[in-house]
């Protein structure tokens, strides 16, 4: 804290806000920029369709197995 309050003062032009200055250089949230936001949206469309695949191909394997162990019982 102490190093970003002497950043602040030695600063030569001063921020309009201290608070988000502080927020800032200390890794807190600051306002969102519109493509850190598209980018979040996106990885979240990404995930609902990654868990879609897992579970098609979790149900792709069943049948597979399925029919697998039917064609076992058919062969003579």
């Amino acid at each position: 804290l102490f190093a970003v309050l002497v950043a602040l003062y030695e600063e030569p032009e001063k921020p309009n806000s201290a608070l988000d200055f502080l927020k800032h250089h200390l890794g807190a949230s600051t306002p969102e920029n519109p493509e850190i936001e598209a980018l979040r949206l996106e990885v979240a469309e990404m995930k609902e369709k990654y868990e879609a695949v897992l579970e098609e191909n979790k149900n792709l394997k069943m049948k597979v197995r399925h029919r697998y162990k039917q064609n076992l019982h058919k062969a003579p």
